[in-house]
């Protein structure tokens, strides 16, 4: 399978990725278990507390469960991510080290743009899927119109990120560039296994 493939067999998934900054790592499994029963799979863990190597571990461990990193800034944390278990990559911005990192471990690596000089930057170096981040801070819905107008027809694709809610992220997902939408309304406010399951069954996505 192609790299392009394998990226889109991640963004193709779940309509949404849910961003999870998880403290504690007993919650994991039972947010993963309820995010999975209410057909979201794709689950981005972000690299922001003590916790969430261990977290992608314990989510890893979740029966259909497809678990990766996000807030990965440089080579070493992509590797310490992929040693937790770490099926995908996620960065809120992209460099070339990172690029270069990912293609040669051969992971699914989606990196952060908020303009067409990042877009460009990562064309050059052979990748065709990128995360926009923060979606809504850098021109929302317009905006990504305006860049999928220049980079659609080279097959680019989204995935964008960053104050996306509940009531605006089927408007995002209508974008024909637009694979899969990041979110943090799922779990916000620390929410408990119980009320993650009750937020994701509103989707309706099962």
């Amino acid at each position: 399978m192609s790299y392009i493939k394998r990226l889109d067999a991640v963004m193709d998934r779940s309509p949404i990725m849910p961003v999870l900054v998880v403290e504690d790592v007993a919650t994991a499994r039972p947010i993963a278990e309820a995010l999975v029963a209410g057909g979201i799979s794709t689950l981005e863990v972000t690299l922001r507390t003590p916790a969430a190597l261990e977290v992608i571990s314990e989510m890893s461990k979740v029966e259909g469960a497809l678990v990766g990193a996000g807030t990965v800034l440089n080579p070493k944390q992509m590797d310490q991510a992929m040693k937790a278990g770490a099926k995908f990559m996620v960065s809120p911005g992209i460099t070339p080290a990172l690029v270069k990192e990912a293609l040669d471990r051969d992971v699914p690596y989606l990196p952060g743009t908020a303009n067409a000089s990042d877009i460009m930057m990562g064309l050059d170096l052979g990748l065709r899927r990128f995360k926009f981040f923060p979606a809504m801070t850098n021109g929302g819905i317009p905006a990504l119109k305006g860049l999928s107008a220049v980079f659609g027809s080279l097959g680019v694709r989204f995935c964008p990120t960053g104050g996306i809610t509940e009531a605006t992220y089927k408007d995002w997902l209508a974008l024909p560039t637009v694979a899969c939408v990041g979110g943090s309304w799922l779990t916000a406010g620390n929410a408990s296994a119980e009320e993650v399951a009750k937020r994701t069954k509103a989707l309706g996505l099962r």
